[in-house]
């Protein structure tokens, strides 16, 4: 089958859950109003309340949920065919994953910019609240925590992108300065830091920079972590319109031009698709369901994303009906990088030594273990990028050059943002407990970097860090998260007396399937007698049960006093 129908019929889905579907949400069921007062605007600061420009908060948004997950997730999942893979990213992120973002998205805006985990308390009930924040605050530092190690990674695999990378965190500052402190409008801005961003890319691939071992600490990797770590802690406590904001604005077009470059070299390569279009029994592997839904995260459906609608984008959404560009858009955007990840490592295997595109695949994909690794993974999506980018005059290795670039430059988007996610989180937790130390900004960004990088160099067991140890429960938790907003907005609508089945209908789907994947996996480790996953894992799978519980008796009480209050004006 030729990729560039996959393309089409993904596009078109795109088209018409924006155009119908998300225009529904908004005028039918949340009824978004333009004149609504919004936390950017009641509670306005200069630090993380500030209105925004739509495009620069899409930018900003799309940057800190798009990092190396929507990459990583679907060149795995592959593995069982492109076509269960096509589908659950497609469809489920027009149907869950976008929908899942926009209400989160809402829900925070109509309760002053408070996180999904602290409003679940007004919604649910006060009980649900601690364990809501913790599993949103393990899910944060454990992303970071693994992030911290793959930029590193990066950096050392591709030293073109150091200085690009390093440049940009200057040109952001710069261009932030010239947004909010200037009478150059945005336009202007946008032009000067994207040809500034062009030419430190351009002076990167002349000039890679090589952390020596002479002035490094330890070794390389672990003096970039670090660094790395002291990088997300000063940029979770700036104004977040200084870097954190114009750097993510900067950095999407970066993904546009990505996404634009592979979509044509699709088109004008019109490659085959080598993969099978479904192997449910694949030798090594978990079963499909329900490790496809939870291996495709990012690009589908992804509890993280709630987190950052709660955290940093409510709190400078400039009106109501911005959420549905923002919050609905860029998960649909996202959702496109992943088909584009899909058809890199489907149909992105040449013919060469005597070897055909089939085989090429079938000896990357065989087995479970045969791409096990994580540089595999993004070496076929970098690999096959590359190809299409190829049909358009672009040299290989530049293009395999800009690819690195944007996976690095995405993931330390999202590294930057989970660390202000983690302040928040803290200072929510902290005015609960009454732990009022936690409410510093300082003090807060510096447990979430300083906890991150303890997990990513605190040495563990099998050469691993650990929070590589951690890393296999982040799958399942982060689904389950997804499923708890599911159920938080069912109740809040259930509350205002409008129709829930667009998000009570998922709710069911997904907490069934990570459930199901969290016992299979527990199942597991058990039997391996990894102890550690063992725990935690079943610890994280109790509180699971226990939320869900306090959801379903919440939903309960809340339609019974729902069909009261109707029996009640009939009389």
């Amino acid at each position: 089958m030729n990729a560039i129908w996959i393309v089409v019929a993904g596009l078109v889905l795109y088209f018409a859950g924006y155009r119908f579907y998300a225009k529904y949400l908004a005028e039918r069921i949340f009824k978004l109003d333009p004149n609504a007062p919004v936390p950017s605007r009641e509670m306005e600061d200069g630090v993380d309340y500030i209105p925004t420009n739509r495009y620069v908060l899409f930018g900003h948004h799309f940057a800190s949920i798009a990092g190396a997950a929507p990459i990583v997730g679907p060149a795995i999942a592959v593995i069982w065919g492109w076509f269960p893979a096509f589908l659950w990213v497609v469809l489920g992120a027009v149907f869950l994953g976008c929908v899942h973002d926009f209400s989160a998205l809402i829900l925070s805006v109509r309760r002053r910019g408070r996180s999904i985990g602290d409003l679940a308390g007004d919604i649910i009930g006060k009980k649900a609240t601690t364990a809501y924040l913790v599993i949103m605050f393990f899910v944060v530092v454990l992303l970071m925590a693994i992030f911290l190690r793959l930029i590193a990674g990066l950096l050392m695999r591709y030293p073109e992108v150091v200085i690009p990378a390093a440049a940009l965190i200057v040109i952001a500052i710069g261009i932030g300065l010239l947004i909010y402190r200037t009478k150059i409008g945005l336009g202007v801005a946008s032009i000067v830091g994207i040809i500034l961003m062009l030419l430190s890319i351009w002076v990167g691939t002349k000039n890679p920079l090589v952390l020596s071992e002479n002035l490094a600490v330890n070794t390389p990797f672990f003096t970039w972590v670090v660094m790395l770590a002291i990088y997300s802690f000063v940029a979770s406590v700036l104004p977040v319109w200084l870097l954190l904001q114009p750097r993510d604005y900067l950095e999407s077009f970066k993904l546009y031009a990505g996404l634009i470059l592979l979509f044509v070299g699709i088109i004008v390569t019109r490659p085959e698709i080598v993969a099978p279009a479904i192997r449910p029994v694949v030798e090594g592997a978990p079963p499909i369901w329900p490790f496809l839904f939870v291996t495709i995260a990012c690009g589908a459906l992804t509890g993280f994303h709630s987190i950052v609608a709660s955290g940093t984008t409510s709190k400078q959404l400039a009106k109501e009906t911005d959420a549905t560009f923002v919050g609905y858009g860029a998960m649909a955007a996202e959702s496109a990088l992943a088909l584009c990840a899909i058809i890199a490592c489907t149909a992105g295997f040449v013919a060469v030594g005597g070897k055909t595109g089939r085989q090429l695949w079938m000896a990357h994909y065989g087995t479970w273990g045969s791409a096990a690794g994580l540089w595999e993974k993004v070496g076929a999506f970098v690999d096959g990028s590359a190809y299409f980018m190829s049909s358009l005059g672009i040299p290989e290795t530049l293009g395999k050059t800009f690819m690195g670039l944007m996976i690095v430059a995405f993931a330390m988007t999202t590294l930057d943002s989970a660390c202000r996610l983690g302040r928040y989180i803290l200072a929510e937790f902290g005015r609960r407990r009454r732990m009022p130390f936690l409410t510093n900004g300082y003090i807060g960004s510096g447990l979430a970097a300083g906890i991150a990088l303890l997990l990513a160099l605190m040495p563990g067991t099998e050469g691993k860090s650990v929070g590589q140890l951690l890393w296999p429960l982040f799958g399942t938790t982060n689904q389950l998260l997804a499923a708890l907003v599911f159920a938080t907005v069912t109740v809040y609508l259930v509350k205002r007396k409008t129709a829930h089945w667009f998000i009570s209908i998922p709710l069911v789907f997904v907490a069934i399937t990570t459930i199901s994947a969290m016992i299979w996996n527990i199942r597991q480790y058990i039997r391996k007698e990894n102890w550690i996953l063992t725990v935690v894992g079943s610890i994280i799978l109790l509180a699971a049960f226990y939320l869900i519980a306090l959801s379903c008796g919440s939903f309960m009480r809340v339609r019974a006093q729902v069909k009261a209050e109707g029996e009640s004006t009939q009389v």
